[in-house]
């Protein structure tokens, strides 16, 4: 009987597991489906009054003003920053870790090179930047799928 009840158990599980992989596939994104969905919301995006777009289709909105210089794409940043998908999923935080982060500014994505030399120290901007500016056709991790646009809360703390 406890043979018959294990082999009903291994059953359940299985099929969970088989529907769960089936839904997950079936909701997945391609990096087609990616870069519509990225282009679609920065077309939308740009209309908004307080959106600024650079030349390389980087936009921005700048939530708090700093003062003094800003960077250059050799200096070395301390930051806070939030990240998340277009869909509002966060996939990184500084925040959340409570523990800014540095780094020099030429060794991140594009976008955030390009942005972060618009900032003054003590600025928060809201960066909305294209998948070539991010991460591109290889996607990171689990969150960041090919051909997203991501959306970053940056805090320029010093440099």
């Amino acid at each position: 009987m406890k043979n018959i009840q294990h082999l009903q158990v291994v059953a359940i599980l299985t099929t969970l597991l088989i529907g769960f992989t089936m839904f997950s596939m079936a909701n997945a994104s391609s990096p087609e489906e990616n870069k519509a969905a990225g282009e679609a919301f920065l077309a939308k995006n740009t209309k908004k009054e307080n959106i600024k777009t650079t030349a390389s289709g980087l936009q921005y909105e700048v939530l708090t003003k700093g003062e003094g210089k800003s960077p250059a794409a050799t200096d070395t940043v301390t930051v806070h920053y939030k990240g998340t998908t277009l869909e509002g999923k966060e996939f990184d935080s500084s925040y959340s870790r409570n523990s800014p982060a540095t780094f020099p500014l030429n060794r991140v994505i594009a976008g955030w090179t390009e942005g972060l030399q618009l900032m003054n120290v003590g600025a928060k901007y809201r960066f909305f930047i294209p998948s070539n500016l991010a991460y591109g056709e290889r996607g990171a991790g689990a969150d960041i799928g090919p051909n997203a646009a991501l959306i970053f809360e940056v805090e320029l703390l010093n440099f």
